[in-house]
């Protein structure tokens, strides 16, 4: 039986269908959408921008290198220059951060002097490049650097408002004077780490409003979702939910709806940030060094295979663990809701047996899922631990040949970590699209499924309702080929108290059911007051012709509730039908009264007082036709005794149809029909039906026949 409610897909792959038809959902939302989009790409902007920020601050504050071309060496070498070697020095020295002081040039190795190896090799060997370090900086008049170049001008050479000063001449000044000439360097690195906090702090700011927005949207969606699937659950007919569990459509407004919400959620802007990140940090790279960066994109083949292939793994195991945990559900639902009858049979050992063999397979598949994601991370980790010695070794030799400078390689160095990142989230978010898909899909079928009992009445009857009910050669049959009503005719005349009997299965409770349109007939015809029922609006039928259901149902809240069931009643109508059907005296004797909480299915009264209740919801609500299907049927002697006191009174005047196995309940009817397959076969009053010694008098015989014989 359990195996019933495992049929469905658990997991889908991607549908771009179904994902237009997810952002379909947010349409009504369109600036909370927009401002997602902006917020995405500032935070991701700031965050691509603070690796950048590093460079900068530790090429030109913290490191503060320079390369240093000898003028007079240049202008006495620069004819025997090859043109590439001519054409890169020309391009550093027209650098308008170039610093001159005599006949050097001072170049920051902050900026990206792009080159190459053999140009670099012929500059240095002509000695146009020196090999001694300096240490260049601007002093106007008011520097308190020029108190040290006054003190020891033998160490600083200068000219207009530069100066500059070898590397191991600076360090061997005192902490001070150190300080002295650096100052502005120490000033940048401040500057720079309160713009750092800054931007960290706008990257909160907007990641927070990206998140508080998207989940905004998500809970939005899922609310429209849920009243959506809800209305339109409520409008399908009862064959439609015949053959749907009530678990099933719960599902469907519940969980899978939460599916969709985790795609807004943890899927969707989850995969535009990765998306983002990756590709804002591919052009970051290049923009920072472009032969480094093709360095570092060649390693990229092994990751993307891996990943291809995790996804795969993921999906598979992502599918074994659902249905695995589906069955589990399943199983474990029908067998503690049927508890009783496993123990009443001595089922235990059998069915912890078979739930030990479903929840191993449950064990196995978490087992495979785990195993696909503890492999993948480690191993996409150890290819990032990779690319990342091949950026240093690389970018190292490249910093020796001043292809890059220093903050460059550092800046790859955390770029390659913020774009792995994003990898392994995005292959982790995979599953959890696959469910997105799958709950999408079941979502929007079921909102796409139209078998709603057609509602197209225009003949309102409401307050003019007579009572007069006509069955004409009506067919009916719940499975095709299976008729229940065979060409059943029958009329009910206003005021008059019919009574329907016959055996299990001859179609009595079937009549309610066509007759307040909760299944539409096969064929043939049902009028009220001449009115065929499909022309009248339903909400007008249904007001009009109210049974009491062979099982009722009462619902969560308090008795004065579910008599009103909503329309606006004051105590006193509620009280005088409650007394009507003498249900107000086990009423009053509640400690709540009226005001008395129901539980869940009301099973803090006994059956025979939920019946009570629903007979006076009945009379509260005053239809003109009263449907009492096997009303009586769980109710004692002594209870049946007193409704039939009230029921005289009520019907008194109103058209009713009494369908009972009871056939006490019903000796007093104006008529009494008697059904079998679907047709009726004898009509008449009790006396006379007793009389005439056929099937009716056949069922009052086995009701009311003492063992002896007698009656």
């Amino acid at each position: 039986m359990s195996e019933y409610f495992e049929s469905e897909e658990v997991v889908k792959d991607y549908d771009s269908a179904i994902v237009r038809r997810i952002l379909s959902c947010i349409k009504p939302y369109k600036f909370l959408s927009f401002l997602i989009v902006i917020t995405l790409g500032a935070s991701t902007i700031g965050e691509l921008f603070v690796p950048v920020l590093l460079q900068r601050v530790i090429d030109e504050a913290v490191l503060a290198r320079y390369l240093v071309i000898r003028a007079d060496v240049l202008a006495r070498e620069r004819a025997g220059l090859s043109p590439e070697s001519r054409n890169a020095i020309d391009a550093i020295i027209a650098e308008k951060r170039a610093v001159k002081i005599g006949d050097r040039v001072f170049i920051s190795q902050g900026q990206d002097t792009r080159l190459s190896g053999k140009a670099e090799g012929e500059l240095q060997g002509r000695g146009i490049f020196e090999d001694e370090r300096w240490y260049a900086f601007s002093c106007g008049e008011e520097c308190p650097a020029r108190e040290v170049i006054g003190a020891r001008p033998d160490l600083f050479v200068t000219e207009d408002r530069n100066a500059a000063i070898r590397t191991r001449d600076l360090y061997g000044l005192s902490p001070e004077e150190i300080r002295a000439v650096r100052g502005k360097d120490i000033t940048y690195i401040i500057r720079t780490v309160l713009f750092l906090f800054i931007i960290l702090c706008a990257v909160f700011f907007f990641a927070f409003v990206q998140t508080w927005t998207t989940t905004l949207i998500g809970q939005h969606v899922m609310k429209d979702l849920r009243l959506a699937l809800f209305r339109k659950t409520a409008s399908q007919s009862t064959d439609f939910l015949s053959r749907h569990p009530v678990g099933r459509i719960v599902t469907r407004l519940t969980g899978d709806v939460e599916t969709i919400n985790e795609f807004f959620t943890s899927v969707l802007v989850a995969f535009l940030k990765d998306l983002s990140v990756m590709i804002g940090v591919l052009i970051t790279l290049f923009l920072l060094s472009p032969s480094l960066a093709a360095i570092t994109l060649a390693t990229m083949p092994p990751v993307l295979v891996v990943t291809l292939i995790s996804r795969l793994k993921a999906r598979d195991a992502f599918r074994r663990q659902r249905t695995a945990s589906s069955r589990v559900n399943s199983y474990l639902s029908e067998r503690l809701s049927g508890v009783q009858v496993v123990q009443l049979f001595l089922g235990e050992k059998k069915s912890a047996s078979e739930f030990d063999v479903r929840n191993r397979e449950l064990l196995d598949a978490n087992l495979g899922e785990m195993y696909v994601f503890a492999t993948f991370r480690p191993l996409v980790e150890w290819l990032s631990t990779v690319t990342t010695a091949v950026i240093i070794t690389a970018g190292a030799a490249m910093v020796l040949k001043l292809s890059i400078s220093l903050g460059v390689l550092i800046a790859f160095i955390n770029l390659i970590g913020m774009f792995y990142f994003p990898v392994m989230d995005i292959a982790e978010k995979y599953t959890l699209l696959q469910s997105a898909m799958a709950g999408g899909e079941r979502v929007f079928k079921l909102l796409d499924t139209e078998e709603a009992i057609p509602d197209r009445g225009k003949h309102s009857i409401l307050g003019a309702v007579r009572g007069h009910i006509e069955f004409n050669d009506v067919r009916f049959a719940y499975k095709k080929g299976e008729d229940v009503l065979n060409g059943l005719s029958f009329t009910v005349n206003p005021g008059e108290m019919a009574a329907i009997v016959g055996y299990t299965g001859a179609g009595k409770t079937t009549i309610t059911n066509v007759l307040a349109r909760l299944w539409d007939i096969d064929g043939g015809s049902i009028k009220l007051d001449g009115v065929p029922i499909q022309d009248i609006p339903i909400e007008d039928l249904r007001r009009s012709v109210l049974p009491v259901l062979q099982d009722v149902f009462l619902f969560s809240g308090t008795i004065a509730e579910n008599i009103s069931l909503g329309l606006p009643m004051d105590e006193g109508r509620i009280e005088e039908a409650a007394k009507t059907v003498h249900a107000h005296e086990f009423i009053s004797r509640l400690p709540g009264g009226y005001r008395t909480m129901l539980s869940e299915g009301a099973a803090n009264i006994s059956s025979g007082q939920r019946q009570l209740i629903s007979f006076a919801r009945v009379i509260a609500h005053n239809p003109a036709i009263v449907v009492l299907d096997e009303a009586t049927s769980s109710i004692d002697t002594e209870t049946e005794h007193l409704i039939q006191l009230g029921m005289r009174q009520v019907l008194a005047g109103r058209t009713s149809v009494v369908i009972a196995h009871r056939l006490s309940t019903i000796r007093h009817a104006d008529r009494i029909m008697v059904l079998s397959g679907g047709r009726l076969v004898e009509e008449g009053r009790h006396e006379d039906l007793i009389a005439q010694n056929g099937l009716y008098a056949t069922l009052y015989q086995l009701q009311y026949q003492k063992p002896d014989g007698e009656t």
